[in-house]
């Protein structure tokens, strides 16, 4: 089907009255017809169809287009109709005079139109003669003049006048139609948009098979729902899903540009109008459409019916039809039928006009008392609009709106959106208070994506404050915990000096305000309270900092693996909010978990997606963090030049101050210790103290920079130096815990008097196997086995073996070489629980209590002590021994594999 005859498809009737009239004049006798329609429902198809038809009868048919572009110019219409015929010459005057200023034609037009009408005269003497006009309401006031005249003079003349146009159009002279309907020989047609039958009338000649079939992508029922009956907009539609691709109208597509037609063919305040109700969107409706545009209310409602009979526009409910309202109670919305069309309509218009459009808009609706939102989301979009003209934004006035759009942004989770709107706020804020709030919640939702760009939001603020100036404050108070919340202690101190904390000082002698008091407050929450906070808090910009230092606690506690399993639960929700800042930092505490527990290839994984993580990779303190990681990770397992490249990176002066900072410092230490660097070593761990002597914040739980600072003493000859400061960590409240206890004994032991090496050793062994770290377990254990070597102690060997045994385990493989530096290091078997490996050497199947057993005594653990820890009798261990000796073919403890998996206190 092509499109005309699509166009015409249930104008049967209106074709009849043409034939009628055609006939009519054909025995005598003028008829003038009026066929009126909505843009792009089918009047110029119409008029063609008129034209043809009259020729074919044997008329003359003389024929005129209108367009808006040459309404000035006179008698443009009527020239057309005079040149419309070969060989037809009407003579016609230049010019025409202006009117006589009594309200009726001067003199030389009055003679110019009785020539016109006699000429037509004479014509239609020979056989009738058909005047074609379409789109006349865009016709020029002379050629109109003419056409009156015409209408009142020739009644006997066997003149045809079908002219088409659109009813509601704003150019029309109502004077001139008003004239045509005094004539009694005046006949209107009116051309309405397709019934859903009609329209399944055309898609049956496009479809004939019975069902579907032919390739389109829409029923019936949506091709007119989405195109009103418009047979424009239809045409478009059954061309953009004739292929089956798309399902459904897209911007740019037919479809959208037939919208754009008809709305440029309707008029410029019909032009207008939909553009108001493009940028209102689900709140559109025609009063609010009319107070946008301001101006003249009759001719914007005028344009808005207009724009309801083209079918673009549902102005009396919801285009689909379902009974809802607007969201206000009211069912007058004024909404398009489908969004590619407001999308087209946009499209369409300049920025500027849509940036002006949405700033009323957002003044409208907060009138009306609309959403935050939704005013807030104009605000937005017209600060947004590229290359437009400078104009007034968001003013103070805006800015609690925005905030509170902001703000439940936030609790749907749109940050971006959210950062948008604060942003605006705060070009609008006048006042320096609200602004400083602004800031700082910008610094707060910045760490969501970008760590880096939340600490230059703070550097800011924290440059700007003064130490001492009101510390109490509301924004004060909020900085040093924004700032503590970024690890930046140093800063938060310096902000928080003049206001101490009841307790007086810290054991380094430092007088700490609330900032290193919550340090050591949150460092010392119970497991219990960390992970019920864990259990009962949803991730979000006000959870994340507490959910990230209960993750902490816990990993500084003796309990670290459940850090790791509740640090991979928040891990893997912030990927699913989108939010590459918080994936970068619980990665870090996830990897950070691991690396305690002696995990090092896991903690190397998760570190380095940390990193990656980063949109700024280098530029801000927080990457210190997931960097530490890697370096203490690629030391322990041999890769030192990967940590080497890590750990010579030039670093900015400020980065230290903070915790990410002090974590860098002690890791490139301890690789430098490793790599047989004592001095450097020694200095970064005597620098790392300084700080946190400073800060106020010396807590060995969470760096233990005393031992570290020991080790480098030991290999430089300084023994009593190392010993002094093993005791004062053995002094400090933190030594309660098992893996700063460990830690303190095994150096005690090394810097100590031999006799009681063994014993400290044993105890050290013991504090840091129940701490849950395996790579410092090996360590103690082998430091064990050559003190009992030295006693001459036959287990000696035993131990040193577990030790290497637990340490290849951990692919800890610099210290396997240091524990046998000739042993062979094969791929060691990990996770040997998760794949169902209770496997022994040889294929042996044990049983997960035989495998426990087995495993702390091949650990060195006499029956009693592996009694104590798995809960047993002493009967029930020595039987789970016997059938481990059996199933392995072995007789003794000397005996048992060394590719035995651990236990860790998770396990037990």
């Amino acid at each position: 089907m092509t499109g005309a005859r699509m166009t015409l498809v249930g104008r049967d009737t209106v074709i009849g009255a043409l034939d009628a009239a055609l006939a009519e004049c054909a025995v005598g006798g003028a008829r003038i017809v009026l066929a009126e329609g909505a843009t792009g429902c089918g009047k110029s198809a119409l008029a063609d169809v008129a034209a043809e038809r009259a020729r074919a009868a044997g008329a003359l048919v003389l024929t005129a287009v209108a367009a808006p572009e040459e309404r000035h110019v006179a008698l443009g219409v009527l020239r057309q109709l005079a040149h419309g015929e070969a060989g037809f010459a009407l003579p016609l005057p230049g010019p025409p005079p202006g009117a006589d200023g009594t309200g009726g034609a001067a003199p030389a037009r009055v003679e110019a139109m009785q020539g016109f009408c006699a000429r037509l005269r004479e014509l239609s003497a020979e056989r009738p003669v058909v005047l074609v006009v379409d789109d006349v309401q865009h016709a020029d006031g002379a050629s109109l003049q003419y056409l009156q005249y015409l209408a009142r003079h020739a009644r006997t003349a066997a003149v045809l006048t079908v002219l088409t146009g659109a009813p509601h159009a704003e150019e029309l002279d109502p004077v001139f139609t008003t004239e045509l309907m005094r004539q009694p020989h005046f006949t209107r047609l009116r051309l309405d948009r397709l019934s859903p039958a009609e329209v399944a009338t055309v898609l049956a000649a496009l479809r004939p098979r019975p069902g579907g079939g032919g390739g389109l992508a829409l029923p019936v029922g949506d091709l007119h729902r989405i195109s009103g009956g418009n047979p424009l907009l239809l045409r478009a539609l059954v061309e953009e899903t004739g292929s089956g691709l798309p399902p459904a109208p897209e911007v740019g597509g037919p479809y959208a540009q037939a919208v754009t037609t008809c709305l440029h063919r309707t008029g410029p305040t019909a032009l207008a109008a939909a553009r108001a109700a493009a940028v209102l969107g689900e709140r559109s409706t025609p009063e609010r459409v009319v107070r946008l545009l301001g101006g003249a209310a009759a001719a914007t409602r005028r344009a808005l019916t207009a724009l309801e009979a083209a079918g673009l526009l549902e102005t009396g409910g919801r285009a689909d039809g379902d009974g809802r309202t607007d969201g206000e109670g009211r069912t007058d919305g004024a909404l398009f039928r489908h969004p590619a069309a407001p999308a087209a309509v946009l499209e369409d218009t300049a920025p500027g006009v849509r940036a002006d459009l949405h700033r009323r808009a957002a003044r409208l609706l907060r009138e009306d008392g609309a959403p935050a939102t939704t005013v807030a989301g104009h605000l937005s979009a017209a600060s947004a609009e590229p290359g437009a003209e400078p104009g007034p934004g968001p003013g103070p006035a805006d800015v609690e709106v925005l905030l509170e759009a902001a703000e439940e942004r936030l609790a749907q989770g749109d940050a971006r959106l959210a950062t948008r709107l604060l942003e605006l706020a705060l070009r609008a804020a006048a006042d320096p208070h609200a602004r400083h709030g602004i800031r700082l919640r910008l610094a707060q939702v910045a760490a969501r994506f970008d760590p880096a760009a939340a600490e230059r939001r703070l550097t800011a603020l924290a440059a700007e404050a003064h130490p001492g100036d009101a510390p109490n404050t509301e924004h004060t108070r909020s900085l040093v915990g924004l700032l503590c919340a970024q690890g930046r202690i140093g800063e938060a101190a310096v902000l928080d000096a003049s206001a101490p904390a009841p307790g007086g000082t810290t054991p380094g002698g430092a007088a700490p305000g609330s900032a290193a008091a919550a340090f050591g407050s949150d460092l010392d929450t119970p497991g219990a309270v960390s992970e019920r906070l864990l259990q009962g808090s949803r991730l979000a910009e006000a959870t994340v900092a507490p959910l990230a230092q209960a993750l902490r606690s816990l990993t500084a506690s003796d309990q670290p693996d459940r850090a790791v399993r509740w640090s991979r639960r928040l891990l893997e929700e912030a990927g699913r909010a989108d939010a590459p800042g918080w994936v970068s930092l619980f990665g870090t505490l996830h990897a950070e978990a691991l690396l305690r527990l002696g995990d090092l290839t896991g903690a190397h994984a998760q570190a380095t997606a940390a990193l990656q993580a980063l949109p700024d990779r280098t530029g801000s303190a927080f990457h210190c963090a997931p960097t530490a990681v890697l370096i203490r990770a690629c030391s322990a397992m041999g890769r030192f030049t990967e940590a080497s490249r890590l750990a010579d990176r030039q670093l900015p002066p400020r980065l230290p101050a903070s915790l990410h900072g002090l974590a860098y410092l002690r890791a490139r230490g301890l690789h430098r210790l490793a790599v047989n660097q004592p001095h450097a070593a020694l200095a970064d761990f005597l620098e790392t103290g300084r700080l946190m002597a400073d800060w106020g914040i010396d807590r060995p739980a969470h760096l233990p920079w005393r031992t570290d600072a020991a080790g480098a003493l030991l290999l430089l000859g300084e023994a009593r130096q190392a010993e002094q400061l093993v005791l004062d960590q053995l002094a400090h409240p933190d030594a309660r815990r098992p893996w700063v206890r460990g830690l303190s004994l095994r150096l005690r032991a090394l810097t100590g008097e031999p006799r009681r090496r063994s014993a400290l050793l044993g105890q050290a062994v013991e504090e840091l196997h129940r701490s849950g770290d395996r790579v410092e377990t090996a360590r103690a254990m082998a430091d064990l086995g050559r003190a009992l070597q030295h006693e001459g102690s036959p287990k000696g060997n035993t131990m040193i073996r577990n030790a290497w045994n637990l340490a290849k385990d951990s692919e800890a493989v610099a210290l396997c070489r240091e524990i046998l530096p000739d042993a062979p290091l094969t791929p060691p078997v990990r996770d040997r629980a998760q794949t169902g490996g209770q496997t022994a050497a040889g294929g042996a199947k044990l049983s997960g209590s035989e495998q426990r057993v087995a495993t702390l005594a091949a650990q060195g653990l006499t029956n009693r002590e592996i009694s104590a820890k798995l809960f047993l009798t002493v009967s029930t261990v020595e039987q789970h021994l016997t059938r481990v000796y059996r199933k392995l073919r072995i007789t003794s403890r000397g005996d048992l594999p060394m590719d035995l998996t651990p236990v860790t206190r998770s396990a037990v």
